[in-house]
């Protein structure tokens, strides 16, 4: 399983914002091929703060995602609201075993 951890922090005037548009990424890549989560987290401390959690049965399938309509337009219309870049993390899932 391919995981990758996307930390990101989010202008705090643009949070719904973000959030709308990552609820339209969100429904549209658990559609994908080999997707088998994709989540979004918030720091209840720090409300702004957010993590996706993306889950896919391989790194190819994860790369594919990267190309898909919906990834590149939730990439172009959530840029601005970043208050740091954003920063994915790579890990191997290993349980559970797919």
């Amino acid at each position: 399983m391919h995981v990758t951890l996307v930390h990101i922090e989010v202008v705090t005037s643009d949070v719904d914002a973000f959030i709308q548009a990552t609820r339209d990424n969100h429904l549209n890549s658990t559609k994908e091929r080999g997707n088998l989560r994709f989540d979004l987290l918030r720091d209840p401390a720090h409300p702004n703060r957010f993590m996706l959690y993306e889950a896919y049965a391989s790194e190819a399938e994860a790369k594919a995602h990267k190309l898909t309509p919906h990834y590149l337009a939730w990439r172009e219309k959530v840029e601005k609201m970043m208050a740091v870049p954003r920063r994915g993390v790579v890990y191997d899932g290993l349980l559970p075993e797919r």
